[in-house]
């Protein structure tokens, strides 16, 4: 096979999408989504190995803001499990972890599948294997009806919430993931890819309200094709917590998606987020593969 690694252009978001497809099925990530990250992202870089006008692999990089300092920088690498072992991961690592380098990144973070050879490929290149990752699934048909919300609040959709506010919830609980994963971008950035993304639900995605503010919510990607949900990130706010708002605003996310005709919810979590995994259990998840994060200092 002979290929060359180039930037992403939004024209290749087709070949992405089979990318991804392929590499993480339970992600839902269509082409649509990923063209729009394409023309309005900026805080990252985005790479694909091609051969002819096929796309066999992608990167990318979140770039440091100018004000982090040392800051650990997250990364993606995936190739399709039947074009393996032919250089094409390699590649791009090798040019990813170069053009994070020269971005300021003081150390990387990418996750990795939870199989040998994708252990293997990491630590090779000088990643250490640090936190468990669980997906988890669940049929929409026999989620539980949400339990009650406390007095004083209310829970609305997207459509009906503040995107701003919402950026401000996202902002107070990403650092807060144990994983690392999470990503708060600027709120133009965000706007413009996040609530801007094609697959992003706001009918079927929640929020638990105080008056305008956000204490808590769940932000829900759809794909019709194969009536699959994804909880992209739920959480609530350090001040709000301890008060069962996360298995509210998930179960409304969830009975509203089973009635809109989808049949599966998948999600990921770190794998030692025992409060989450609690809500995760109690609305009928079990989980179906795992994954690693791993870390590199450079």
């Amino acid at each position: 096979m002979v290929f060359e690694i180039r930037p992403a252009r939004p024209e290749d978001a087709v070949g992405i999408a089979r990318v991804w497809a392929a590499a993480v099925p339970h992600l839902v990530k269509t082409a649509g989504a990923i063209e729009v990250q394409l023309r309005s992202g900026t805080g990252r870089v985005e790479l694909i190995a091609v051969d002819g006008s096929d796309v066999v692999g992608f990167g990318n990089i979140f770039l440091p803001g100018p004000d982090d300092r040392s800051p650990r920088v997250r990364i993606a690498v995936q190739v399709p499990p039947d074009l393996r072992k032919r250089g094409i991961g390699g590649a791009l690592a090798e040019t990813i972890c170069a053009e994070a380098a020269a971005a300021g990144a003081a150390s990387l973070l990418v996750v990795v599948a939870d199989d040998d050879e994708s252990k293997e490929f990491a630590t090779r290149r000088g990643f250490t294997i640090g936190r468990r990752m669980s997906h988890s699934s669940a049929e929409l048909s026999a989620v539980p009806e949400p339990p009650a919300l406390p007095a004083g609040l209310q829970v609305v959709n997207y459509e009906q919430a503040d995107p701003r506010e919402l950026w401000r919830a996202v902002v107070a609980v990403a650092d807060g993931d144990p994983s690392g994963l999470s990503f708060a971008p600027p709120y133009d950035e965000w706007l413009a890819v996040d609530w801007g993304n094609p697959d992003l639900r706001r009918d079927l995605s929640a929020a638990v309200l105080d008056g305008d503010t956000v204490l808590s919510f769940v932000t829900t990607t759809a794909d019709p094709e194969r009536r699959v949900i994804w909880s992209n990130l739920t959480g609530t706010i350090p001040a709000a917590r301890g008060r069962g708002l996360a298995k509210v605003v998930k179960s409304v996310a969830l009975t509203r998606a089973r009635d809109a005709g989808f049949v599966t919810a998948n999600t990921g979590n770190d794998a030692a987020n025992a409060p989450m995994l609690a809500v995760n259990a109690w609305l009928g998840y079990h989980v179906s593969s795992a994954a690693w994060t791993a870390e590199k200092t450079l």
